[in-house]
């Protein structure tokens, strides 16, 4: 009798307990689930706040840009002719279109051409810069720098008009002759100095260090690439056999007892400036070379 009513207190105890655990696992998972649908509940509100706040922001940075473009534009147009006239005035102008995206020249005979005639002022200065190059491919070779261009730009405008021309303004209109294909590059010197290649053929990084080597002198010789550049002398010999067949190099036989290959482009910018009325076959003349 005792036996049985022990074995009965036991399978009670043992029932209770089972059921306890049950239920307390049972609120366990609840709590558990409903912790994932808050954190989740949670992290939504905050996705959704912050897709409000970044299209906010974002309405808010077009409506100022859309103002700026539109005082950009009056600007343009109340300052029209000191713009076209003052070359360090334009080109602060530019880097302020620059400093939000805008390109003038990009908009073709848009508004800035009929309401400004900025780009006519771009469009204008490649045609004249096509011009001097084709004029004077014949004793060059094609490559010119864009400060000789400049020189004589200026000094066929003195006569016509009063707007100066700066470097600037020609590496922006050459660099706008691209679209025209093959044919008109800007060939790095260094330090912020360009040659205006104006004839089909691209080159090479040996061309220009060849040419960038020869710019003090206005020539260079076999010996010096050599030396300076660390070359053997095929390769030296190979840039220059190069340069002279495309007409960008002249051989020089008779000066010393090294061959001298001078390049007319760099000479002409030279021998030019002291006078403006020194004329291309005068300076060529004065190189006695053949």
């Amino acid at each position: 009798m005792g036996d049985r009513l022990m074995r009965s207190i036991e399978d009670s105890v043992v029932a209770v307990d089972v059921d306890d655990v049950i239920k307390m696992a049972s609120r366990r998972r609840a709590v558990g689930v409903a912790a994932i649908q808050r954190k989740q509940e949670t992290q939504a509100k905050f996705n959704a706040k912050g897709e409000q706040m970044a299209s906010e922001q974002l309405q808010m940075f077009s409506k100022q840009l859309e103002e700026f473009a539109t005082r950009l534009e009056q600007f343009a147009h109340r300052h029209r002719d000191e713009i076209r006239k003052n070359s360090q005035f334009r080109r602060h102008f530019q880097e302020m279109c620059a400093s939000v995206g805008v390109d003038p020249l990009a908009s073709g005979r848009g508004f800035w051409a009929e309401k400004l005639g900025f780009g006519d002022f771009y469009y204008e200065l490649a045609v004249q810069i096509v011009e001097v190059c084709l004029s004077t491919n014949h004793c060059n070779g094609g490559i010119m720098t864009v400060e000789e261009i400049r020189n004589r730009l200026m000094r066929s405008r003195s006569r016509t008009r009063k707007e100066t021309i700066t470097t600037d303004d020609i590496l922006r209109s050459v660099d706008k002759l691209k679209v025209l294909g093959s044919g008109f590059e800007l060939v790095p010197l260094g330090g912020g100095r360009f040659l205006v290649q104006s004839v089909p053929g691209e080159l090479s990084m040996d061309h220009s260090r060849v040419l960038q080597l020869a710019e003090d002198a206005a020539y260079i010789t076999k010996e010096l690439i050599i030396d300076r550049l660390r070359w053997d002398e095929q390769r030296a010999q190979s840039v220059l056999d190069h340069l002279v067949k495309e007409g960008l190099a002249w051989i020089d036989e008779q000066a010393t007892d090294t061959i001298q290959y001078w390049v007319p482009s760099l000479f002409l910018q030279q021998h030019c400036h002291s006078s403006s009325n020194t004329s291309v076959s005068e300076s060529i003349h004065s190189m006695s070379v053949y």
